[in-house]
């Protein structure tokens, strides 16, 4: 890069650098331009020999033993003392996000997760009427959006948008937006978005599940939909994506193809993955309610003057724990 510099006499950047640079331009929040720094960061500190080799050695203070601190050196800490600040500050971040999380935990938390430009934002919108911003473009959202949808059954999930997946995506990048995805990697379900009309689509699916095993989120229950049918006019490659993937629902969320198909779809797993019911508990039995908060979410509580009726939401697979649990089983 820096013998092109020379030649060129114009600035040489890699691919890993233009994507921070896209990020930059993108970040709206204190979070996104936090982690956006972050990672840029980290991305130039190994990187400052190359680039600043021309700085030479500066001579030491009056009393000093020897050469002082050359500038490079110098740099390296600025930058060392910076990252860790912008590492503080995502930590509080975290933290605020994690109370603000926990309140929405009483709904199902259903992630869209899917390769850049796949047409999440738009499918957010055509959900939720969100409004969020939607262009052509790579990374245009970068900020994660959560909104809420409501289910034919009367049920209501929270839905969340995120900044989209490219392939070989820089591990650091992946660890500055940790805040970011932990929406996803928290999510009860994940719906992959893929651009169907893209000739790339295949690879860009494989990208994305490379990136969930990296989040140890693969085995996370997900649902794959194809979106912009609407651009295919081939049938014959429709046909074949059909093939290739049987189980992947087909739509297109601008023109509101088979959106209805896709609620169900939502409002099945729903139904068939969490149980709700209502119990009530002696006000003694303070262990038991301990014991409840931390195997279901507690929907409601509502004190009464014969006991504490709690409305609770869980997995199926955990029905046999919990029912031991409410049955005062010491084995539970």
């Amino acid at each position: 890069m820096k013998n092109l510099e020379e030649l060129t006499h114009i600035k040489i950047i890699d691919r890993t650098a233009l994507i921070l640079d896209i990020f930059a331009a993108h970040a709206r929040t204190k979070q996104a331009r936090t982690q956006v720094e972050l990672a840029q960061l980290n991305y130039y500190l190994p990187r400052l020999t190359r680039q600043w080799t021309h700085l030479s050695r500066q001579v030491g203070g009056i009393g000093t033993k020897g050469p002082g601190e050359t500038q490079l050196e110098t740099d390296r800490r600025l930058v060392r003392t910076r990252i860790a600040h912008l590492t503080e500050d995502l930590a509080k971040i975290e933290k605020q996000q994690k109370v603000q999380r926990k309140k929405a935990q009483s709904f199902i938390r259903v992630a869209l997760v899917g390769y850049t430009n796949a047409g999440k934002s738009t499918l957010l919108n055509s959900l939720t009427e969100a409004k969020t911003l939607v262009e052509d473009k790579l990374f245009a959202t970068l900020d994660t959006t959560v909104r809420r949808m409501e289910l034919n059954d009367g049920l209501a999930i929270l839905l969340s948008d995120t900044v989209g997946f490219i392939r070989k995506l820089p591990h650091h990048l992946i660890a500055s937006f940790q805040t970011t995805l932990a929406q996803t990697i928290e999510a009860d379900l994940l719906l992959h978005v893929v651009d169907v009309s893209d000739p790339m689509y295949s690879d860009h699916i494989n990208t994305v599940q490379d990136i969930l095993r990296e989040l140890k989120i693969s085995d996370k229950p997900s649902f794959l939909v194809m979106n912009k049918v609407d651009r295919i006019k081939d049938q014959v490659q429709i046909q074949e994506a059909h093939q290739k993937y049987p189980d992947a629902l087909f739509i297109s969320a601008k023109k509101q193809i088979r959106m209805e198909k896709l609620r169900e779809r939502i409002s099945e797993f729903s139904s068939q993955r969490f149980v709700y019911a209502e119990i009530k508990l002696e006000y003694t039995d303070g262990k038991k309610t301990a014991r409840l908060d931390s195997l279901c979410h507690i929907l409601e509580r509502r004190y009464e003057d014969n006991g504490l009726y709690l409305r609770i939401r869980y997995a199926k697979e955990n029905e046999a724990i919990i029912q031991s649990v409410i049955n005062n089983d010491s084995t539970a």
